[in-house]
């Protein structure tokens, strides 16, 4: 068993990451691979405006019992296509579900999209499907347990919160009954994950039992309210957004079990980002069960501490996004982070 504070702590899960290529890009998309023979998903979507490909199939009611990746990806809906060279990779490896004699396969590929278009200042620099290919390829290559990269990378590597620099943020836990929980995210929100009064990080006061969250310098923070809304005005565009997350665990749940998992892990992106779900957010969390390891059937409540634990894992995953995401300031715009704003001092770190 791996310990990283990561999701490919849940064994068998791979993560690659993939950036669009070019000085007006800032863009990317990630994979998250499941083992051969794929992992039980379902999908729960809160926000008014997202971006999807193949959820529906994902709803216990219908066919498809277990996928073989999860893509979350830049460039709004457009960048949807990079599921395409996900699932073709796919097909070249033999994944997916049987649909007759040998090679033939149908990799359901489920996916869901961030707004970052021209956040680097090309409108048209956005992923596609040879940006999935690489990412699926990079988390194909990753050692199985291995750590992956955090901040503005991959799905990440364009994305705001509030104004202030996103990014991809990673957490998990082990329960007392020996599950782990995982969870991956791709923070992006229309809403702040900084307290307006004191610039702590929402998601602190929930990821910490280290008793209260120390507070930044007053002068420091009034500095960083002034830059950050210089930010949101030169942005010159209503806000356009959206958080992803996959939350895993090892647990075996079926797919009715991991729905309710992926409802219940939206609980914390509320604790990390004032306001959610908003119209033009698209708010989405998968759910994914490697089921290596059974829940006690002796007890109906069992599946309580992995979804309380699915919501922990997502809001301390937000936190860290923002605290691994570093600034950018180029022809899209000036995008500063949270430690530019607080340095790596109190409420953050």
């Amino acid at each position: 068993m791996t310990n990283n504070d990561a999701l490919t702590d849940v064994a068998g899960l791979r993560v690659g990451h993939a950036r669009v290529a070019g000085d007006g890009a800032l863009s990317g998309t990630t994979v998250v691979l499941a083992p051969e023979g794929g992992a039980v998903a379902a999908v729960d979507v809160r926000g008014g405006g997202p971006g999807t490909r193949e959820t529906d199939a994902l709803d216990p009611r219908n066919l498809v019992p277990r996928v073989e990746a999860v893509v979350l990806t830049g460039g709004s809906a457009y960048g949807l296509d990079a599921a395409g060279g996900v699932m073709a990779w796919l097909e070249e490896q033999g994944r997916g579900i049987p649909v007759g004699g040998p090679g033939r396969v149908v990799p359901v590929v489920p996916a869901a999209c961030l707004f970052d278009l021209g956040r680097g200042g090309d409108w048209r620099a956005r992923p596609d499907a040879s940006t999935g290919r690489a990412a699926v390829e990079a988390a194909a290559a990753a050692e199985p347990g291995a750590p992956f990269a955090t901040g503005a990378v991959g799905a990440g590597t364009g994305a705001l919160i509030g104004g202030m620099k996103g990014g991809i943020g990673t957490a998990s836990t082990v329960l007392p009954s020996g599950a782990t929980v995982a969870a991956l995210v791709a923070a992006n929100a229309v809403g702040s994950a900084l307290d307006p009064r004191t610039g702590v990080l929402y998601g602190r006061h929930f990821a910490t039992s280290d008793g209260p969250v120390p507070l930044p310098d007053a002068a420091v923070h009034e500095a960083a309210v002034k830059r950050l809304n210089e930010t949101r005005a030169a942005i010159g565009m209503p806000p356009l957004n959206t958080t992803l997350a996959v939350v895993a665990t090892d647990a075996a749940l079926d797919k009715a079990q991991a729905q309710k998992l992926a409802g219940t892990a939206h609980d914390g992106i509320a604790r990390a980002v004032r306001p959610v779900h908003l119209l033009n957010d698209g708010d989405t969390v998968f759910a994914l069960s490697t089921g290596a390891r059974p829940l006690d059937a002796a007890d109906p409540l069992a599946l309580n501490e992995v979804l309380a634990a699915g919501a922990d894992v997502v809001c301390r995953a937000i936190v860290q996004a923002v605290l691994a995401a570093r600034g950018v300031d180029g022809p899209g715009g000036s995008f500063p982070s949270y430690s530019d704003l607080y340095g790596e001092g109190p409420g953050g770190a």
